[in-house]
This record gives structure tokens, C-alpha cells and sequence, in this order.
């Protein structure tokens, strides 16, 4: 059976750390929500970088961040600038504004 090298000899290999560290996973759920949402996403569009997905991303690790599941970084190094909307409008803020815009919310004239 073969165990990756010949002779059982792995002292070439070194493993290294992930880029930006480990962070604690979700116990408590806070975020579980954010995820869902965002897998729901990348499901419905076949796991393409799809800008409405980016940012659900983007709300997802502002949850992370926001409760200490992940060291809080910029939105630059993360690669989600430039996102529809203003940069700190939310998923939930842009569904709003889709509302109001197409009268969804108004009432019906009397």
C-alpha cells in the first residue's frame, strides 16, 4: 500500500499554517443564519462569484467579525469592495431599498 513517499520518509515535507491563521467555529450558531444564506447563493448560482452572493458573503464574515469567531480585517484584504450598493450596506439594507423602489411597500391608493 502505498503512503505518499518511498520508504515511509516525510522529512522533506513541512506543513505550514493557513494564511490568516485558524479561527473558532460557530458553537453558538450566531452566524448560522448568514451562512445559510450564503450557501443557499452559491447553490442557486452554481458556485459562481456572483455579486449578490458577495454579498451575503460579506455580511456572513461581518457576523464572524462582530462576534469574535474571526480577527476583524478590511474589507479590501477580504476582496469584497466594490460590491452593489454603498460599501457598508448590508444584504438585508439592499432588499429594503428594492422594496421602496419598486412601491412593493407602499399601500394600495384608496
Amino acid at each position: 500500500m502505498a503512503t505518499g513517499a518511498p520508504g515511509n520518509n516525510f522529512r522533506g515535507w513541512t506543513p505550514t499554517p493557513p494564511e490568516r491563521g485558524s479561527f473558532p467555529l460557530d458553537h453558538d450558531g450566531d452566524c448560522t443564519e448568514y451562512m445559510n444564506k450564503y450557501l443557499k447563493c452559491m447553490k442557486f448560482t452554481e458556485n459562481k462569484n456572483a455579486p449578490n452572493c458577495r454579498v451575503l458573503a460579506k455580511d456572513y464574515l461581518n457576523c464572524r467579525m462582530e462576534n469574535q469567531l474571526m480577527e476583524k480585517s478590511d474589507w479590501d484584504s477580504l476582496g469584497l469592495v466594490n460590491l452593489p450598493g454603498d460599501k457598508s450596506t448590508t444584504h438585508q439594507e439592499m432588499l429594503n431599498k428594492k422594496k421602496t423602489a419598486s412601491g412593493a411597500d407602499k399601500a394600495p391608493p384608496t
